[in-house]
């Protein structure tokens, strides 16, 4: 009776272990598990700031993608109170990102990026011959290394949320700023 008993087990679970498979098989898979690029815009940078922040990101597979980032500061920094938030008025930004998990190109991530900036810094103190300082503004131009991290939500329509910090540093002129960092609250649409 027992090896009858175990037999009807045995095939029971074989059936409905064939059964799940093949409804697996016949489910179409999200939208957002298979396409591979994404635009978005940066919305923090572009309400509190002015700036416009432009990214096309290309997933190279479940776990990685790269991307491109421009940014242009639109605002007129005499006339807005912006309080030295961005000293770059323009850059393009390289970067690449890693996603852990199981889920495609989703979730928590690290990212290395490369920038190039340039823009206004106001690194030297003068006093004028009435005693009264100021700060002087010079020119630059330079490029940053750094990393950061991140998280991003995707609905199964292929928007998304994208949420990331990174820091970084500049490595060629002295007159730039040391550090950079970056802020992103992007809103997008994966396609």
């Amino acid at each position: 009776m027992k090896k009858l008993s175990l037999l009807f087990l045995v095939f029971i679970s074989s059936v409905t272990f064939a059964q799940d498979s093949q409804n697996n098989q016949t489910t179409a898979p999200d939208k957002r598990d298979i396409t591979q690029n994404e635009l978005s815009i940066g919305a923090l940078n572009l309400v509190a700031f002015g700036a416009l922040d432009l990214t096309y990101e290309r997933i190279i597979d479940q776990n990685s993608s790269w991307a491109v980032e421009a940014f242009i500061k639109a605002l007129d920094r005499d006339n807005e109170n912006i309080d030295d938030a961005f000293y770059k008025d323009f850059s393009l930004t390289g970067k690449y990102k890693y996603f852990f998990g199981d889920r495609y190109a989703r979730g928590f991530y690290v990212h290395g990026f490369g920038m190039l900036s340039s823009g206004e810094y106001d690194d030297n103190w003068v006093v004028d011959s009435e005693g009264y300082g100021y700060y002087e503004y010079e020119d630059y131009t330079d490029f940053a290394l750094g990393f950061g991290v991140g998280g991003k939500f995707v609905s199964s329509g292929g928007f998304f949320l994208d949420l990331g910090a990174g820091i970084g540093r500049n490595l060629f002129s002295e007159k730039s700023p040391t550090i950079v960092g970056q802020f992103n609250v992007n809103l997008g649409f994966r396609f």
